[in-house]
């Protein structure tokens, strides 16, 4: 019984001979083919895309910018090429044409005719878009036109990079261009408004004042008219007497009469002259009298000197006296006046006279009327345009001040339009046209990263491989051994008698395909003692299960069934896709797929970033394991009992 249960016993049958052993061996091996080989062979495919040949057109004309040439297509394509991205090749459009229809390049870039024209177009009336063409085939390699796809994104990245840093500076100096010119409107706007400003003050002053010269004009016009009145009131009796005299003096006899009348009064003069010292004389004998009488003590006397008192008073104040005051006294001053005005050629009378013997006075007195009332005429149009002028002023104003306060706003937003406009250095215009060609720069942040394409795909491969090897395992090896069966020992040990020689070859599979992609291919696991556990713990349920299906169904339905089943378990593990881009059916069966979790565990303990899915995943297998293991003990007691499918199986692999 402990001979059955030795796991020597199954090898046994590959001790004899070279061809047994060599089988054994490549048993051992076989994981590499699946696992190993194919990861070396495609460990990191995209790092070597600069090897897949293909071809550069540049059919570019150029254009002129601001009178300067323009290649934006010779600067692209250099660009390209010394970025050594992929392997370019700078032929001919007919030479890409044909490489690409015949194999010779896997794809084509063309630069067309209009691309610097593009490039340029901002600048003008019709921006459009600068194009890259891409041009793939098919049947030269599917991947092949993947890879190039995703080339294709980071040369337009790059190139659109490129070209948005040119365009930019192109459409950043046309603006600093602008900028002399915004200064010059902006002084010009800034004149027109200070201008404006000050016309405003002055039709403002310019209305105060007419207002004052209105009022002023309305009050000259009333006081010339007043004046016009006076003069034609004060000239009418002189020009009356001027019109009547006609029947009078002539001027010689005025003259004559004048010159007598001066003579008589000068002669009147003189006798009044001379009464008037006579009555002096007069006067002071009696008051000499009166005060002697006065002083006389007889009081006869004394009576008699009041008596001589009226004749005293009267010639004081009476007469020519030097204390009188009548009109004997006022005649001999007016004579006196008289005499010298009428002796006298120069005297204002005398002139007086002169005109009015000329007739001079006459038409002085009329050209003055006339001049008055022209003047009062003219006072009075000039008040009626003074008032039209005013009204006029006060218009002007209301104008000037909205016009001032609409300048005053434009100038405000001329400044501020100006100031909003960015003065840049050739630094800063060089850093901003880069910032606005690549606006978003990308940053990634990968959490457990896979550094390559082949430690991507590691949980999958390794996966297949181990179970591959499983199968080729229960080819060679007895799922459940008759001899025990027929013997009577205990199903569990039936099964662990054929698991366990086999689960010792599946050690050595996972040991070598470990050590080999770890160490020869590359593979960097995160966990690398736990990996290798994990990696017997996929052989242990992969085994389980395969022993499960040849048990159950015997051994050559059961491969059948096995093959079957891993197809299933290969496009809805999720290894290689994601799971929401597979075919709704594939997407509830990852849920129940034995893979799903070898994957997950293993990216996991090769990536990092262990969490609840792995302890999942390492439960479901454990737990897998030991259900398969539960049914092949039931199948095998079943098999205690045989029928006549079991002697002549109905289908043979």
């Amino acid at each position: 019984m402990l001979a059955a249960f030795s796991p020597g016993s199954d090898f046994k049958r590959y001790y004899r001979g070279r061809m047994p052993r060599l089988a054994l061996a490549v048993i051992i091996v076989m994981p590499l083919l699946y696992g190993a080989l194919y990861l070396w062979a495609f460990w990191n495919p995209f790092n070597a895309v600069d090897k897949i040949p293909v071809a550069l057109v540049n059919a570019d004309q150029g254009a002129t910018v601001a009178g300067k040439p323009l290649d934006a297509g010779e600067q692209v394509a250099q660009g390209l090429i010394e970025s050594k991205q992929l392997d370019l090749h700078l032929v001919s459009a007919e030479e890409a044409r044909d490489g690409v229809a015949h194999g010779k390049y896997y794809f084509s870039i063309t630069l067309p005719t209009d691309f610097s024209a593009a490039v340029a177009s901002p600048t003008g009336s019709d921006p459009r878009s600068a194009e890259l063409i891409f041009t793939y085939n098919d049947a030269n390699n599917y991947l092949s036109t993947v890879m190039g796809q995703d080339a294709a994104e980071q040369v337009v990245n790059k190139v659109g990079a490129q070209v948005g840093a040119q365009t930019f500076d192109i459409v950043l100096n046309d603006v600093s261009g602008l900028m002399p010119k915004l200064k010059q409107a902006q002084d010009g706007v800034n004149e027109l408004n200070d201008g404006m400003q000050t016309a405003n003050t002055g039709s403002h002053e310019l209305a105060t004042n007419l207002v004052t010269a209105k009022d002023g004009a309305g009050e000259l016009a009333g006081g010339l008219t007043q004046l016009d009145t006076a003069v034609t009131s004060a000239t009418d009796p002189i020009l009356n007497a001027l019109n009547n005299s006609g029947g009078g003096l002539s001027p010689a006899e005025l003259n004559t009469t004048v010159q007598r009348l001066s003579s008589t009064t000068s002669t009147l003069n003189d006798q009044l002259a001379v009464a008037s010292n006579t009555q002096s004389q007069a006067s002071r004998v009696v008051s000499g009298v009166v005060s002697q009488l006065r002083a006389n003590p007889d009081p006869n006397v004394r009576r008699l000197a009041d008596a001589l008192a009226p004749a005293q008073s009267f010639l004081t104040t009476q007469g020519l006296g030097p204390d009188a005051n009548n009109q004997l006294t006022q005649v001999r001053a007016d004579s006196q006046v008289l005499s010298q005005q009428l002796g006298n050629p120069q005297s204002p009378a005398r002139i007086a006279l002169s005109l009015f013997e000329s007739g001079t006075l006459r038409n002085d007195i009329m050209a003055a009327r006339g001049a008055a009332d022209e003047l009062s005429s003219g006072a009075s149009q000039l008040s009626t345009g003074l008032v039209e002028l005013s009204n006029g002023a006060n218009q002007l104003a209301a104008g000037t001040t909205q016009l001032a306060s609409g300048t005053q706003e434009l100038a405000t937003q001329v400044d501020e339009g100006v100031k909003a406009v960015p003065q840049w250095s050739q630094n800063q215009k060089n850093a901003l046209a880069n910032t606005l060609s690549q606006p978003v720069a990308l940053t990634e942040d990968t959490l457990n990263e896979a550094k390559t394409f082949g430690t991507g795909f590691t949980p999958f491969f390794f996966g297949l491989a181990l179970f591959v090897g499983s199968i080729i395992a229960w080819m060679l090896f007895t799922p459940l051994q008759s001899r025990p069966i027929a013997q009577g020992l205990s199903s569990l040990r039936v099964v662990l008698a054929s698991y366990a020689p086999t689960f010792f070859v599946g050690f050595l599979q996972a040991a070598l395909l470990y050590l080999v992609v770890v160490f020869a291919v590359g593979l960097r696991p995160a966990h690398p003692v736990a990996t290798f556990g994990f990696m017997l713990l996929m052989v242990a349920v992969f085994l389980a299960m395969i022993q499960m299906f040849n048990a159950l169904f015997g051994p050559a339905v059961g491969r059948v069934v096995t093959l079957a089943f891993l197809m299933i378990m290969l496009t809805s593990a999720g290894g290689i896709y994601p799971v929401p881009t597979t075919t709704l059916p594939f997407q509830y069966i990852h849920w129940v797929d034995p893979m799903t979790y070898t994957v997950t565990g293993l990216r996991q303990l090769t990536l990092g970033g262990v969490d609840h899915r792995f302890w999942i995943a390492l439960a479901v297998l454990v737990g897998l394991t030991v259900v398969c293991l539960a049914v092949s003990t039931w199948a095998a007691r079943r098999n205690r009992q045989y029928n006549m499918d079991r002697l002549y199986p109905p289908v043979e692999v």
